[in-house]
């Protein structure tokens, strides 16, 4: 039955890609739209699980928002390594996107989705009603998890296949999460770490990446309303869920 309500989560993380595809020629309002989606997801949904979940706390601090301190700050570490051995090697300062760091953005994206399988599978174990409560939360945000992978990947300079496969593996690893459940069982404090670590690189991308690009070289107001309409779009998901 996990695996099953999974392919919910797959199909919709698949719409979100091929939107995010059919939409370029307003990629200033995709990036917006991505930038709010991300700030929700992190502020509203991955956070909140994160502090549940962990519960620890070391010298007084959540031991959840010390890993989204560490995320946030290695996702930073990252791509100035990045984008400076690529100016080393003559690259301009104007285009210092480097494709991995979209990449590895975009493989903790698929990361992630494969713990949302484990959370479906994890929950049906416990009884059935969990199981499809936790699976409606699920579903209704991977669309914004299939069009974040796919404009994350591109946005660094990544060809459309690249982009295109990420997506697909995104999409499959809520099914492959779901499955793992059959045969192991992740810590809630390990995975409660991982949210908040993984929260932090997400919030790095959207705060000094995704919405500055958005408004490089359209500072329009539209811009500004796409980002406000993706954080409340994930806040609804996140209440209707609850």
């Amino acid at each position: 039955m996990a695996v099953f309500v999974a392919l919910g989560a797959f199909l919709m993380t698949l719409a979100g890609g091929w939107t995010a595809q059919r939409v370029t020629d307003r990629r200033h309002l995709v990036l917006g739209l991505a930038g709010g989606l991300m700030l929700g997801v992190v502020g509203l949904d991955l956070l909140p699980e994160a502090l549940d979940a962990a519960g620890t706390e070391v010298f007084g601090v959540p031991a959840a928002l010390l890993l989204f301190v560490a995320g946030f700050l290695l996702a930073h570490l990252v791509e100035r390594l990045l984008a400076a051995r690529q100016a080393a090697h003559g690259a301009e300062e104007t285009a210092l996107r480097a494709p991995e760091v979209g990449l590895t953005a975009a493989a903790a994206m698929v990361g992630h989705s494969a713990m949302d399988g484990v959370a479906i599978g994890a929950a049906f174990q416990v009884d059935g009603g969990m199981g499809a409560a936790v699976a409606l939360a699920v579903i209704a945000h991977d669309f914004a998890d299939g069009f974040n992978t796919y404009t994350i990947t591109s946005l660094y300079g990544n060809a459309r296949r690249k982009a295109q496969a990420m997506l697909v593996a995104d999409a499959a690893a809520p099914v492959v999460g779901a499955a793992s459940t059959s045969f192991v069982s992740i810590p809630e404090q390990v995975l409660g770490g991982y949210l908040g670590f993984f929260g932090g690189a997400l919030l790095y991308l959207a705060a000094a990446e995704i919405l500055p690009e958005a408004h490089h070289e359209h500072p329009a107001r539209s811009t500004v309303l796409c980002t406000i309409a993706g954080a409340v779009f994930i806040w609804l998901v996140v209440g209707l869920a609850s």
